[in-house]
């Protein structure tokens, strides 16, 4: 009995499934091959470039934790040069001078940049924040980047205190998955679908060789496995979540330490192929993809960007 019964829910193939699966339409756009087909019949239609308006984010709503400097200011700037209006949260009161310099960027480009202060270890303050962004906004928000993180300090793994190992995993881990949570719920409530990148790292899938950084590596490994988890639950409404592991990226907080030791910086950058560590502005591209329908078929993947540091 049993076995016909799985038979039966899903079309004779034997493969029995928890719940009836819910088909969703391929999607079917008249670009790339099919436009050069309908070209070919119709010589009035108009032939122009499809890719780029595939990465657009115009009337979009975007929200980037740790946004106030860093590689998430970097992330803001970039939703915003694709148009979207973009809110940045971080734990500060006030935002950076740097963040005041993109903001106004934004506006010359036709959009906005905005601050909030939240903090994302607090489950309801962050989870209020996204829910008044949202408010402001129809109910809408299309895409979010969860890139608040700590480094935590580096320290011998069998001395590590437990309030240190705590308050790593605090913001890397817990804070998230409560700004995804957030971010999810105000997307299935619109209808909307949207992305949802969460900033992971290399040294989530590899540890850093000679470095004593096993809470942050324990916590950017737990985003990873995050993002899959979230991406098979919240795909039936069309909400896709995705992470992003960095290799090592020179940013003004790495550049403080790597300025005064050079020689870390060569022994990072002896361990990758290319032989040099990373740029802020080299995380833009592959942002604008996620964030973008130019992937709308990309879920539950970690999309690795360390200059080939993990091939080795």
């Amino acid at each position: 009995m049993a076995s016909t019964s799985a038979n039966t829910s899903t079309g004779g193939l034997g493969i029995g499934v928890r719940s009836p699966v819910r088909l969703a339409a391929v999607p079917h756009k008249e670009i790339g091959v099919a436009a050069a087909l309908r070209a070919a019949d119709d010589a009035d239609f108009e032939v122009k470039p499809a890719i780029f308006d595939e990465f657009k984010l115009t009337n979009k709503v975007g929200v980037v934790t740790g946004g106030n400097g860093g590689l998430g200011l970097e992330m803001c700037v970039t939703l915003a040069e694709l148009g979207a209006k973009v809110y940045a949260i971080d734990i500060h009161a006030s935002p950076s001078s740097d963040f005041k310099a993109a903001s106004a960027f934004a506006t010359r480009l036709g959009t906005s940049l905005q601050y909030r202060t939240a903090n994302v270890t607090n489950q309801g303050e962050i989870g209020q924040v996204i829910e008044q962004i949202a408010d402001e906004n129809d109910g809408k928000i299309d895409v979010v980047i969860a890139a608040a993180g700590v480094l935590g300090r580096e320290h011998n793994v069998e001395e590590y205190p437990a309030e240190e190992f705590k308050a790593v995993i605090d913001v890397n881990c817990n804070g998230v998955f409560y700004t995804t949570q957030a971010a999810a719920r105000q997307m299935k409530q619109a209808r909307s679908g949207g992305s949802i990148i969460l900033i992971a790292s290399m040294s989530g899938t590899v540890t850093n060789r000679d470095m004593k950084w096993a809470p942050y590596n324990t916590s950017k490994a737990a985003v990873i496995q995050m993002a899959r988890s979230m991406a098979c639950e919240l795909g039936p409404d069309r909400i896709r979540v995705n992470s992003l592991s960095p290799g090592h990226i020179r940013t003004k907080m790495t550049a403080a330490v790597l300025d005064k030791q050079p020689e870390t910086e060569a022994f990072w950058a002896s361990l990758n192929p290319l032989g040099r560590i990373g740029a802020v502005h080299e995380l833009r591209g592959v942002i604008a993809w996620l964030a973008s329908d130019a992937s709308s078929f990309c879920t539950g993947s970690d999309i690795i960007v360390s200059g080939g540091h993990t091939i080795w």
